[in-house]
């Protein structure tokens, strides 16, 4: 029964935080490079962040995640592909240890776990409530304006000289009190993302394989569930 709610709080709460997680992912990756030395001031940072986000149409890529929930001191990990689309188009397509699909478009949010014949569905917009994300999703998001971005140390990096960001959200009541970064300092890939949600529970992200505007059909982001399964309409 507690996996089940779990399963089920992941649908309408880290949803949100991973569409907000995104939002920001797509404009990291693709930083163009800066010099060896002193790093960029935060604000030519974000500046860049935000002409290389309105340019990416899609992407793709493998993770590793970790979550931690607070309340039964247990640390789950499940590897898997993620990709996204504009406008508001998302899937967390889950592999090991077991199958599970987290799809998010514009009308409906639908998490499928096959091994438990089982969708729970909700309407999209009950998962993106905040303005923010809907503006983010639909390409018309502006970083400075919903975002407080800064390095998250003094020297702005860790000892392997990558890049340490942290973002705090400006609309109250967000389901996040920041994301923590660490990008590469010679790619600007994203090496990995931590976050804690509004319960204490944590979610640690690792990613590979990135691929960026490949032309993603929208079909991909299309589910019809399978014959014989229980369907729940989350409220």
């Amino acid at each position: 029964m507690i996996k089940t709610n779990l399963e089920k709080n992941w649908l309408f709460i880290s949803a949100k935080i991973l569409a907000a997680f995104m939002i920001i992912f797509l404009g990291i990756v693709l930083l163009p490079k800066f010099g060896a030395a002193d790093p960029p001031h935060i604000d030519e940072t974000v500046g860049r962040l935000q002409q290389i986000y309105e340019k990416t149409q899609d992407f793709q890529a493998g993770f590793i995640q970790e979550t931690t929930v607070k309340s039964i001191r247990k640390t789950d990990t499940e590897e898997g592909i993620v990709y996204f689309k504009n406008p508001r188009q998302m899937l967390w397509d889950y592999k090991k240890p077991k199958a599970k699909k987290l799809i998010i478009n514009a009308q409906k949010a639908w998490l499928y776990l096959p091994k438990d014949k089982t969708v729970y569905v909700q309407e999209s917009d009950k998962i993106f409530k905040s303005e923010a994300l809907i503006k983010f999703l639909s390409g018309l998001g502006k970083l400075n304006d919903d975002f407080k971005i800064q390095y998250a140390t003094p020297h702005a990096t860790d000892r392997e000289g990558n890049y340490l960001l942290q973002l705090y959200p400006r609309e109250k009541g967000a389901s996040y009190q920041y994301l923590q970064m660490t990008v590469a300092k010679s790619s600007f890939h994203i090496l990995q993302v931590s976050f804690d949600d509004v319960m204490g529970n944590s979610t640690h992200l690792r990613f590979s394989g990135i691929k960026m505007n490949a032309g993603l059909s929208s079909k991909l982001f299309q589910f019809q569930p399978p014959a014989g399964v229980s369907i729940f309409k989350m409220p």
